[in-house]
């Protein structure tokens, strides 16, 4: 082997090197931002292309969406109650170029500007909102995170609160004030019923008086609710006409005598007036 042999192979091995270090794949949810010469030219793919080698670099950016943890944040809220909340974010990348060019590291900056803005709208609500209103908290997390983060590329699609720990001193508050309102509701029922009670009670008087043989049914209905036990002794009261009977009869001597009282002092006084 001649020594011309030996430098074609170093020549055409170098230019296998040179060639395989210029094809370059991305997959269909990644995208290269090229360098060339250290001045960005833009972006490419997905799929196969050819960068210049030595003079322009690749930086391989994923497009998919990412799910950020974010630590548990001790804060108080607007009310002065300390509280121990964390969050997850949802976010991706839709222009690479500003989310290698502008911010060092996008992960990174995300999760310290959603640790902070946690922090900043916690402390401006309420323990009833944080509790009562979370999706409302949600929607104003997303807005100013996305709105910080839109000059690095960064979309923030969704944010949630995951847990809220509140004090043991305050757990037992909340509890005694729920057992609170729920006999509260408790004994309003209970005197919606009795009030609802009365008025019938009072249709059916008015439905009676009106009908006196009435009255004399339910107490035959009830006298054989209560037959219906043998080991029950009834005693039958008079029926309520024969009481009646009883009262006319009494009114009608009481008038007899009257007017026989009357007759005689009559008879008195013509007597005393004749003599």
């Amino acid at each position: 082997m001649d020594m011309g042999t030996v430098v074609l192979g170093i020549v055409l091995l170098f230019v296998l090197i040179i060639l395989a270090s210029s094809i370059k794949i991305v997959k269909e949810y990644e995208r290269a931002v090229i360098f060339r010469l250290g001045r960005v030219v833009g972006a490419r793919g997905p799929g196969l292309f050819f960068i210049i080698p030595i003079f322009e670099k690749a930086v391989i950016v994923d497009l998919r969406t990412r799910v950020l943890d974010v630590p548990v944040q001790e804060t108080i809220t607007k009310d002065n109650v300390p509280v121990r909340v964390n969050a997850v974010v949802y976010f991706r990348v839709i222009d690479p170029v500003k989310a290698v060019t502008q911010v060092s590291n996008y992960i990174m900056a995300t999760s310290q500007i959603a640790q902070t803005t946690l922090r900043s709208v916690i402390g401006q609500a309420h323990l009833d909102e944080l509790l009562s209103e979370r999706e409302k908290l949600n929607l104003q997390l997303q807005k100013i995170i996305d709105e910080a983060t839109d000059p690095w590329g960064i979309k923030v699609s969704t944010v949630e609160i995951k847990d809220v720990e509140l004090p043991s001193g305050m757990q037992r508050a909340m509890a005694r004030q729920a057992e609170a309102e729920r006999e509260r509701r408790a004994r309003i029922l209970l005197a919606e019923a009795e009030r609802q009670a009365a008025e019938k009670l009072r249709e059916a008087a008015e439905i009676i008086s009106a009908h006196p043989m009435a009255l004399q049914l339910r107490t035959l209905q009830t006298i054989s609710d209560v037959a219906s036990d043998k080991s029950n002794v009834i005693i039958l009261p008079l029926p309520m006409e024969m009481l009646k009977l009883f009262k006319s009869v009494g009114e009608a001597a009481e008038a007899v005598k009257k007017s026989v009282e009357g007759k005689e002092k009559k008879a008195e006084a013509l007597q005393k007036k004749s003599g």
